[in-house]
């Protein structure tokens, strides 16, 4: 199964995390606390997220390296969205 991650550089990853999840809890069934997220997308493609104090850790796992790629694009546009304040760098690696 392919797998794919990002370490964000930023002091606002636990803030980053619970909007990312509110924001998708509609659609599908996450779980999250400030620290940690889970997003299980239908697909079936999961993101994990993980809040430190000075980055967010985002880890995807798809079935098809085609999906990894959609939802590697898909989440960064969110991200980017919701940290419009600051400049990310999310780099992916598979």
């Amino acid at each position: 199964m392919p797998v794919s991650t990002s370490t964000v550089r930023t002091t606002n990853g636990s803030k980053y995390l619970q909007q990312l999840c509110k924001h998708w809890s509609h659609k599908f069934a996450v779980e999250f606390d400030p620290g940690h997220g889970r997003i299980p997308f239908n697909d079936p493609v999961e993101l994990t997220l993980k809040a430190g104090e000075t980055t967010l850790v985002l880890t995807l796992t798809a079935l098809e390296q085609g999906q990894l790629e959609r939802y590697e694009a898909v989440v960064a546009d969110h991200l980017k969205r919701f940290a419009f304040r600051e400049e990310l760098d999310i780099t992916w690696n598979s």
